[in-house]
């Protein structure tokens, strides 16, 4: 066994994200919290770095969840994918609930460019969850 050194932290997290985090590493068999943190952020971290790293053409969509009901929102939202609009082939939007809009914003153009703009999404108030998934055409 590799002696691995481990760094123990503290993190501060919504009570609701707690919970719901506890309850889907139960169902999926985790043993320890640590270990699906480990693995969560193991994964940002993959897809991250192939975000970064990724040059050439890419495909793919932008899923978002926003609260509707952040001032100024939807208008920033709607700013950002003008300004990203020859990458932005069609985007649709779903009202899940009076609070909760979903977004799928398809995407086609330079990896960088589909990585800034869902970092730019990402950075916003109100942006609850967005999740990108690339293909190479």
């Amino acid at each position: 066994m590799v002696d691995e050194q481990v760094a123990r932290i503290s993190i501060s997290i919504p009570v609701d994200l707690l919970r719901r985090f506890d309850d889907h590493i139960k169902r999926l068999g985790y043993e320890s919290r640590s270990k699906a943190v480990q693995d969560a952020l193991q994964s940002l971290i993959t897809e991250s770095k192939w975000m970064c790293e990724k040059m050439g053409e890419g495909i793919g969509a932008i899923t978002m969840v926003y609260d509707h009901e952040v001032k100024g929102l939807e208008e920033e939202l709607t700013d950002i994918q003008h300004r990203f609009e020859n990458i932005i082939p069609s985007s649709m939007h779903i009202h899940l609930s009076q609070d909760n809009c979903l977004e799928i914003i398809a995407v086609k153009g330079k990896g960088q460019d589909v990585r800034d703009l869902a970092q730019e999404l990402r950075t916003k108030k109100g942006v609850k969850h967005i999740k990108l998934a690339i293909v190479t055409p």
